[in-house]
């Protein structure tokens, strides 16, 4: 068992391609979720792979899961302009940041 506080936990925010459409998620392996998006079992109904919704935009690192459960449905009740917002303010850009795990 871990001690507290050395476990690593993410908030994450994707999206496509042409950054139309928003996901976000908590995971516990960054690096190995966004795989698992980006080569979803076949024929998945799921909404990354139906809208290839593959590319990160934004993450947060948290130590404790409920913090990062709570974080995760606090920004997935936002409208998308506070989305747009929170996004642009930590990657201007909104530049791919999968390569950067």
């Amino acid at each position: 068992m871990k001690t507290l506080g050395t476990h690593n936990y993410y908030v994450y925010i994707l999206t496509n391609k042409i950054k139309t459409v928003l996901y976000t998620g908590v995971t516990n392996n960054l690096k190995q979720r966004l795989y698992s998006h980006k080569n979803p079992e076949a024929n998945t109904k799921a909404f990354t792979a139906k809208y290839k919704v593959f590319y990160l935009i934004y993450y947060e690192h948290f130590t404790d899961i409920e913090q990062a459960i709570e974080r995760e449905k606090q920004i997935k009740g936002w409208r998308r302009e506070k989305k747009d917002k929170l996004i642009s303010e930590f990657n201007a850009q909104w530049n791919f940041l999968d390569n950067e795990i």
